[in-house]
């Protein structure tokens, strides 16, 4: 099955996670990166040691029941993660009737979506996925991935963020900016971070930048290593 690949927007949504168990509290956790406004979590055992310094979290409310349909109530996205497949395959159905987005541990034939492997540098998130075909091949590869994808990527990511919203506000055409950006990219700038040479960075950044920006490289250099 080709899936179609997309980032998802779950900052002050509500989310719900079936299952508390080791699968269940990873995807919590990354979920948690996310920012959703609330994550109901529900699981028929009593919560371990980790599920408890989790729910410190104000986003976390913790019940320990089954589910029942009317968990689904005004929720973006729910996680399935029990060891049940009968309450497994029930969520999944309930989703599909209301349009709701579904994700079943191990069973991506009945969810909405699945979840790749993430390797995460600051804002850059790389996302890895087998369709579902090898969960442990897609691990190697993000494994591989997080050798190349070090801390100066982020840093690199950072330094980017800070330079677009000031070129753009120079007022220039469409072009120019494109061709500045590609330029950027296209130095040795993430090298030189990757090295921890923050005074080649400057240098090339004078070199770069339009005039009018080069009193602001002192801050956008600031704090990058």
């Amino acid at each position: 099955m080709i899936y179609y690949p997309i980032f998802l927007k779950v900052k002050n949504h509500k989310c719900l996670l079936v299952g508390a168990g080791d699968v269940g509290l990873r995807k919590l956790k990354s979920l948690l990166e996310c920012d959703p406004a609330e994550v109901l979590v529900l699981d028929t055992s009593e919560p371990n040691a980790e599920i408890i310094k989790i729910c410190q979290d104000k986003r976390v409310n913790f019940v320990k029941r089954a589910f029942t349909p009317e968990d689904l109530t005004d929720r973006f996205m729910v996680l399935a993660c029990t060891s049940n497949k009968d309450v497994n395959k029930l969520i999944s159905d309930l989703c599909k009737k209301q349009n709701i987005l579904c994700n079943i541990a191990d069973l991506p034939e009945k969810s909405s979506f699945i979840l790749p492997s993430v390797i995460r540098q600051g804002d850059l998130t790389l996302a890895v996925s087998t369709g579902g075909c090898s969960p442990a091949f897609t691990k190697k590869v993000r494994r591989e991935l997080q050798n190349v994808f070090g801390p100066h990527y982020a840093a690199f990511i950072t330094l980017m963020g800070k330079i677009r919203p000031l070129v753009l506000d120079l007022g220039m055409e469409t072009s120019h900016n494109t061709a500045l950006f590609r330029e950027l990219v296209a130095s040795n700038i993430l090298d030189e971070l990757e090295a921890g040479n923050i005074d080649r960075v400057e240098e090339l950044l004078t070199q770069i930048l339009p005039d009018e920006l080069l009193p602001c490289i002192p801050e956008l250099i600031n704090d990058l290593i």
